[in-house]
């Protein structure tokens, strides 16, 4: 492109320069020309006025002294064509002859290599002699060669600065074009932190600027899904471990009802499979339109799930607003912290479900511990604590635009804020909003 961009202003300049000089080299010529035939027809005249006086008493004149250009010659003849002062032919050359015959006031006309002009000398009515006055051709060409010179010389200088300019804007044009190129070749390997440099001009800038944030976006969403990743493995070995540990306690506990451990397991089964239809449901969509939940069905699906060790969840609702939220991800933040309360805490796990303004709330609490001043979402895994399930429920809610945060270290509270829907979220299914189920 640099190459192609200095290559069309040289010929536009050369096309340019042409259409321009050569008009002005023709018209310097014929300046020159009629230049040269007005100093000699005034060369002509004012030897006619000084010699007319004595070519009219017979006397041989004397030529003045005149301003000519170099090279210019003078010469008087008499009316018989005879040169009698000054240089020139011998006897009268043709364009003197014209004027003898003609008496015009004037005639020039080229002979050999000598540009000629004669005008006559007269007496009242006769004729009395013709002055003739010749430069050489070579004296133009001199003059019309140094002025074509020069001006070869200040088209050559404006294609050479033409090409230096040209030079230089396709150096700021393709440089930004190749850092772009450089940027998108690392954007392209891998390297999301690439990004285009600045370079004044608007429309390359604002191609830049969308290279830029599609790396950003590229780069938050590689980011999101690896963590999305990482922390859906965890989600998923919460009920795998679940299950292995019914199957060994069936497996250690003889004369125990097989179908009953059959059951559970197959129980279990199902919640992992939704577990997993979930998961794989908000990795394809994360950023779909949400429809408006239907809390109360998704509240009574987890209500049946049972609780170990005899612990017993309530449920309540108390006139929560309708919020548009993908129903896999709400269902996963309430499974981490109901799984979190379970593993945690202690006591009853109540779920509370309420209005909060201009967003819906869901508290889960239990009666465990005081969690102090410690951050549950950064503890690392295994450390005691909370950890990667509760990162990907902040997650989740995040995406959903809302916010998942620890209300109250003691007893321990998670709260779940949703914002609120415009649209009405039809006929709810009956409920005297308190459930428990042991």
């Amino acid at each position: 492109m640099r190459r192609r961009i200095v290559t069309i202003t040289v010929v536009v300049a050369v096309l340019a320069t042409a259409l321009f000089g050569l008009p002005l080299a023709a018209g310097l010529l014929w300046y020159y020309r009629t230049h040269t035939t007005s100093e000699l027809e005034r060369a002509a005249d004012r030897t006619a006025v000084v010699v007319a006086d004595a070519l009219a008493n017979g006397r041989v004149p004397r030529l003045p002294g005149n301003d000519l250009p170099e090279g210019t010659r003078v010469g008087v003849y008499d009316a018989a064509g005879r040169l009698v002062a000054g240089q020139g032919p011998a006897e009268a050359d043709e364009v003197v002859r014209e004027v003898v015959s003609t008496r015009r006031d004037m005639v020039d006309g080229q002979i050999g290599a000598d540009d000629v002009l004669a005008v006559p000398v007269v007496a009242g009515p006769h004729l009395t002699g013709v002055v003739r006055t010749a430069l050489p051709q070579s004296e133009l060409v001199r003059e019309v060669g140094l002025s074509w010179l020069a001006m070869a010389g200040c088209a050559a200088a404006a294609v050479v600065a033409g090409r230096l300019v040209a030079r230089r804007l396709a150096g700021r044009l393709t440089r930004p074009l190749e850092e772009l190129a450089a940027a998108a070749g690392r954007l392209g390997e891998g390297d999301f932190t690439a990004r285009a440099p600045k370079s004044s001009i608007e429309e390359i800038d604002r191609v830049g600027a969308a290279l830029d944030a599609t790396a950003e976006r590229i780069g938050e969403t590689l980011a999101r899904e690896r963590a999305f990743s990482a922390e859906a493995s965890h989600q998923l070995r919460t009920p795998l471990a679940g299950l292995r540990l019914q199957l060994e306690a069936a497996l250690e506990t003889p004369g125990t009802d097989p179908y009953a451990a059959i059951r559970a397991g197959l129980g279990s089964v199902d919640r992992l499979e939704r577990t997993v239809e979930d998961l794989l449901a908000l990795s394809r969509e994360r950023r779909a339109t949400r429809a408006v939940l239907d809390l109360r069905a998704l509240l009574a699906e987890l209500q049946s799930t049972p609780l170990p060790g005899g612990r017993a969840l309530r449920v309540e609702l108390r006139d929560p607003p309708p919020v548009r939220a993908s129903a896999a991800a709400v269902r996963q933040i309430l499974a981490v912290l109901l799984d979190n309360s379970i593993t945690h805490g202690r006591g009853t796990v109540t779920v509370l479900a309420r209005d909060a303004g201009e967003v819906l709330a869901v508290d889960v609490s239990d009666e465990g511990p005081d969690l102090g001043e410690q951050d549950p979402f950064e503890q690392p895994e295994p450390a005691p604590g909370h950890g990667i399930g509760l990162r990907l429920a902040r997650g989740l809610a995040e995406a959903e635009g809302g916010r998942l945060r620890l209300t109250r270290p003691d007893p321990p509270t998670f709260t779940l804020l949703l914002p609120t829907g415009d649209d009405d979220p039809g006929p709810e299914p009956e409920s005297d909003g308190n459930t428990t189920r042991r």
